[in-house]
């Protein structure tokens, strides 16, 4: 019984916190040219004890920013280097530009090249060799909690579909 009163409890602070938080309304569009982008681009410096070879040089440029923050899509470039790369959130990965060897930390290698799409999953590492540049649009996602995640893919089971059908909606 005191369990299900601690638990009421919580519920209802929750609430009240989410109800006191405004929603972030995103912008129903945002769209730019990616060579307007590239004006906007910052520094980003790859961690020191990343770099494994040469002086590569990244640069970032926001394009959009999801409205809870779970979500980005961004510019980014490198000149030439090789470098370890920690992948926090789910990354996926168009090639512009250039070329870039990856091997990721299962060992597997890949070039990609401009047209190429990757994908990188979150909490993994990969070795980035770039000959002499490359330019991506990546686009992040944060991972769910391992709770959350599973009660997705319990939905997804219950409802009788993989996740891979194709479909967007949550």
């Amino acid at each position: 019984m005191a369990l299900k009163f601690m638990m009421a409890a919580a519920a209802a602070t929750m609430m009240r916190q989410i109800a006191v938080v405004a929603p972030v309304t995103p912008a129903p569009l945002v769209a730019h040219r990616v060579d307007d982008l590239e004006m906007e681009m910052e520094p980003a410096p790859i961690e020191p004890s990343w770099i494994i070879a040469g002086q590569p040089e990244a640069r970032v440029a926001l394009h959009s920013r999801s409205g809870d923050d779970a979500a980005s899509t961004a510019i980014w470039d490198c000149t030439a280097g090789a470098f370890r790369w920690y992948f926090d959130w789910d990354e996926t990965v168009v090639i512009l530009e250039g070329a870039v060897h990856v091997t990721a930390q299962d060992g597997s290698e890949r070039l990609l090249r401009a047209g190429d799409i990757g994908t990188f999953a979150g909490g993994t590492w990969a070795t980035w060799r770039v000959d002499t540049y490359v330019r991506k649009i990546a686009f992040c996602r944060k991972r769910f909690p391992a709770p959350v995640a599973m009660a997705y893919r319990l939905r997804n089971l219950l409802r009788g579909s993989s996740g891979s059908s194709g479909s967007l909606a949550a």
